[in-house]
């Protein structure tokens, strides 16, 4: 009996020290576990399930945001949204609130009625944007036509920017690149959506041939996925007549004679640039990092195209964090 009372202490003592093991380790983990379902990368159902709207004067702003703390805007191109930067809010949600607006006249936003979407009025938009939601002030990262609404944010409200991150993206000297010339002529006749965007909504192996946004604006075949082409591309198809005004709205360079503000800019910026982008030149890149006064120079990267951030969000997040810690 003696030994049977020891075997069943035993038995009761290892269930006991697993259970207070079990609860230790999860207690541990708790914080780790919260931080791992916060940086998983997001797919199109958790994107939009995370979606919500900011309203302001210029319309109902879509946007999604992961992290807490000191704010940090994430600026798409076109013709995305969003989106673009699903796998670069989980990579700095720890350091940073994450935000990824949609402009107006792309993406989930909805436009008020007769509401201008010049990247001007985008540039006031997010003012707006910023005040509904609290922030005073923000990191911005920004690629494509984003970067034009980045550089008029950061040189006509300095106060609102902290640190600039640019990639590849309009300059005072590509305003509007060469490569919209096409785009914007089609809108102009109302045949854009239905010549490209379409088609290329219907046959996702057309929209990522050499004819198509894959092969013009991302660096591996396999881009984009046809669930980004879903989540780009139907909010653009459904409606044909705010998609041409987004781009008409590019044909007039909004950052002409922008060069001595960005001279006399207080904000610190870093350029990271695809190297093998056909819409926006290398060029620009080096404009940019000798036009502001606070440049921390330029990381190239050699077969990257213009939307390479959605492609290498590890190399955006860490050169976001670079900045950030020196800013």
């Amino acid at each position: 009996m003696g030994n049977g009372h020891i075997d069943i202490d035993r038995r009761s003592f290892m269930r006991l020290a697993a259970g207070m093991l079990a609860a230790g380790v999860v207690a541990a983990c708790a914080p780790g576990m919260g931080r791992m379902a916060l940086n998983e990368d997001m797919d199109a159902r958790r994107f939009n399930a995370a979606r919500t709207f900011a309203r302001t004067s210029f319309g109902n702003i879509a946007y999604v945001e992961q992290g807490s703390g000191d704010a940090a805007l994430f600026l798409h191109g076109f013709p995305l949204n969003g989106f673009q930067w699903r796998g670069v809010l989980p990579r700095l949600a720890d350091a940073r609130r994450c935000i990824a607006p949609d402009f107006l006249g792309l993406g989930y936003t909805e436009v008020a009625p007769g509401q201008s979407v010049a990247p001007v009025a985008q540039a006031d938009m997010l003012v707006a944007f910023m005040d509904s939601l609290g922030i005073s002030r923000a990191d911005v990262v920004a690629n494509d036509s984003g970067g034009a609404v980045a550089q008029l944010l950061a040189t006509h409200h300095p106060q609102r920017v902290r640190s600039l991150l640019l990639t590849n993206c309009d300059t005072e000297h590509e305003c509007p690149p060469a490569a919209m010339a096409p785009v914007i002529a089609m809108s102009r006749e109302g045949t854009y959506v239905d010549r490209w965007l379409r088609p290329w909504l219907a046959d996702k192996t057309l929209a990522r041939s050499s004819e198509g946004l894959g092969g013009m604006t991302f660096t591996y075949p396999g881009h984009p996925t046809d669930e980004a082409i879903d989540m780009y591309l139907a909010p653009l198809v459904a409606h044909p007549g705010r998609t041409h005004a987004y781009a008409l709205a590019l044909e007039e360079n909004s950052l002409a004679g922008i060069g001595p503000r960005l001279a006399q800019s207080p904000v610190p910026m870093r350029v990271v640039w695809g190297m093998a982008d056909p819409i926006f030149s290398p060029a620009s890149a080096e404009y940019l990092d000798h036009a502001f006064k606070h440049s921390h120079g330029v990381h190239r990267i050699p077969n990257a195209k213009l939307f390479f951030p959605e492609e290498f969000p590890d190399v955006i997040a860490a050169e976001a964090r670079r900045l950030w810690a020196m800013s």
